[in-house]
């Protein structure tokens, strides 16, 4: 989970726009993945199952969407600021959750909800000054956006029992592959030097291979309250980065958010209902 942390590190040292690196991320992945999933013996076992088919590639679309938005604000927003608004998604997927299964709102996670809002507005820079231009070209949007489609796959991928985490990424990155295609700037990629490359193949191999590999198999071994606590490790290495290594220096507005956000998702995740947090293997986090 530390290393999904330093995505927004590795992505603006690519070189690439948010969806020519989105691309090639899921060109590596898918590349990798196919090898792991079929070399392992994997494929042998495979469960194709229709419908786990169809929502994995409906939620391939929304994970392309979730990832091209999240890096779209890493183009315009400090990674704090990015990470903070991004993992709103439990907050989402628990409205959107009670909504679908018509499921009563106790006052801990309400209380959570509200916590999460009034923080991401913090967050956003909503002031005296705010206009529609501004806010259009903060990068909050995108922030906000990639939450959203990541709420949705969330609850799409709830839907998922038999198709295994490795086949299920595997059809959503090649499918991402697919989808971008004829949106790539194919002439950004003959710019980049070895250096930009180097960082290209850790995003595509490691943070999306690699770790997903090591994710997918080890996350479903592990009690949901553990997994919930993990949730946190993520934006919390992405922070302490931004602030070290950066040198960025929040505002003491955004200072307040940033906490009120994620004690309203804690109120959420560790607090309401910990055995339903995370029961499918790819509910959790991973950017």
């Amino acid at each position: 989970m530390a290393t999904f942390g330093t995505v927004g590190f590795v992505a603006p040292k690519t070189g690439l726009k948010a969806i020519d690196l989105v691309f090639i991320r899921c060109a590596f992945a898918s590349i990798f993945l196919i090898s792991v999933w079929y070399f392992s013996g994997l494929a042998k076992k495979e469960s194709f199952n229709k419908k786990d088919i169809t929502l994995s590639l409906f939620s391939g679309i929304l994970l392309v969407l979730n990832w091209v938005f999240l890096f779209k604000s890493f183009e315009n927003l400090s990674v704090t600021i990015s990470i903070s608004i991004y993992y709103l998604a439990p907050v989402i997927l628990f409205l959107l959750g009670s909504l679908i299964y018509k499921e009563k709102i106790t006052l801990v996670p309400l209380l959570g909800v509200l916590s999460s809002f009034i923080g991401s507005i913090l967050l956003s820079g909503i002031n005296s000054d705010f206009t529609i231009d501004k806010f259009l070209s903060s990068g909050v949007i995108w922030a906000f956006l990639a939450a959203i489609f990541y709420g949705f796959l969330m609850i799409v991928n709830k839907g998922i029992t038999q198709t295994s985490s490795y086949f299920t990424t595997l059809l959503q990155t090649t499918l991402g592959f697919l989808l971008l295609i004829p949106f790539v700037k194919f002439g950004s990629f003959q710019h980049l030097n070895l250096e930009n490359w180097s960082f290209i193949l850790i995003i595509g191999f490691v943070h999306t291979g690699i770790i997903y590999a090591l994710f997918f198999g080890n996350i479903r071994f592990l009690p949901s309250n553990m997994i919930a606590v993990l949730t946190f490790l993520d934006p919390a290495v992405a922070i302490v980065l931004d602030t070290v290594i950066t040198g960025f220096k929040p505002t003491t507005t955004q200072v307040i958010g940033i906490f009120m956000t994620f004690i309203g998702i804690a109120l959420i995740l560790l607090l309401n209902s910990p055995k339903k947090v995370s029961q499918n293997s790819n509910e959790k986090i991973a950017n």
